[in-house]
């Protein structure tokens, strides 16, 4: 049975396949670089399965095992934009942002044992938490689109640049809103209303209403572009606050119905 010592060999071997996949998109071989993606993809999510298996629950208890599904997302959401506008530089991208959620993994694993406390244990949960983290990635995406525009082209921007991160974030925000549905059918059966003014889930409703901001500034006809990617770089923090940042914040101790993910 797999165990989370085995992670660094998945990881090793998922890594080395994404830095192939990289490595060919530069060099514009791209059946390479779409299989090994591909291919990185697989056997990193050959060890989620297998520690699902092995924990009898979906690794989605602790940051340590969010960060696994995070790390998955990233390389995915890289390889849809590859597929659908041939940016070549959004696989390495992707891939040193997915090794960083790796590391940290392997330093700080946040892994625990295969109890789940009654509240996750809804049919909810699952879906809710996987649906949030593929949001996360595409978000991720997203700003990594924004930073590339703002500080390293500058000026001169295409349109196709900004519809690939408008199209990024539209469907970043239709997951975040699916998942956080998800997440309210989950509270009303686990503790029997569908929102409440947790510190957890206000941050979700800021988060969510940022990315709105964004979408509805972009709509206006004379909008500036460089405010709207800094709107776009705010929004990803405060996802980061949503995330793990609440965590870190004395409100959130004690009180919140989520200190669960602190792990």
């Amino acid at each position: 049975m797999i165990t989370w010592e085995q992670f660094i060999y998945f990881a090793i071997a998922s890594v080395l396949l994404w830095v192939t996949g990289a490595w060919a998109s530069w060099k514009d071989k791209r059946a390479i670089a779409y299989i090994t993606t591909v291919a990185g993809l697989l056997v990193f999510f050959a060890f989620i399965v297998s520690i699902w298996i092995s924990f009898e629950r979906p690794p989605l208890r602790t940051m340590g095992e969010t960060r696994l599904w995070y790390s998955f997302f990233l390389p995915l959401a890289g390889l849809i934009v590859y597929l659908r506008w041939k940016y070549k530089w959004i696989l390495s991208f992707s891939t040193i942002l997915a090794v960083v959620f790796i590391c940290v993994n392997l330093f700080k694993p946040e892994i625990h044992s295969k109890t789940l406390m009654p509240a996750l244990q809804s049919p909810w949960f699952a879906p809710h938490v996987i649906v949030y983290m593929f949001a996360y990635a595409v978000l991720g995406a997203a700003v990594v689109m924004a930073i590339y525009l703002l500080f390293f082209k500058k000026t001169d921007f295409a349109d196709e640049e900004f519809d690939i991160t408008d199209n990024l974030v539209y469907v970043g925000l239709a997951f975040l809103t699916i998942g956080m549905l998800f997440g309210a059918l989950w509270a009303k059966e686990a503790w029997g209303h569908y929102w409440s003014w947790d510190p957890k889930e206000t941050w979700a409703a800021i988060t969510w209403l940022a990315y709105l901001v964004y979408v509805h500034y972009r709509q206006l006809p004379k909008h500036n572009k460089k405010v709207s990617l800094w709107i776009l770089i705010i929004a990803f923090v405060l996802l980061q606050m949503c995330w793990w940042g609440i965590n870190y914040l004395p409100s959130a101790k004690g009180s919140s119905v989520h200190t669960y993910s602190v792990g």
